[in-house]
């Protein structure tokens, strides 16, 4: 899927499949995450979001499913 590069100091990027409804959010941290069956209208709310990683976590994590795509590397102790 393609991503945009956000504004954001928790996030990298965010991409939409509109024909699947999916979400997909990639981390600073490198942690992939999609979002399903999220409206089109969601979407462009987060991208014209103030701040894009509050927006995530108050209007998007709480109400949808999400897969884990890929993990955060693991980071040396």
């Amino acid at each position: 899927m393609h991503r945009e590069p956000v504004d954001s100091s928790s996030l990298n990027s965010v991409g939409y499949d509109a024909g699947k409804r999916l979400l997909e959010v990639e981390f600073r941290n490198g942690g992939v995450y999609r979002y399903l069956d999220v409206p089109p209208d969601e979407f462009e709310a987060l991208k014209d979001a103030d701040s894009v990683g509050r927006h995530l976590n108050r209007e998007i994590k709480p109400f949808y499913s999400v897969i884990k795509v890929r993990r955060a590397p693991r980071q040396a102790d």
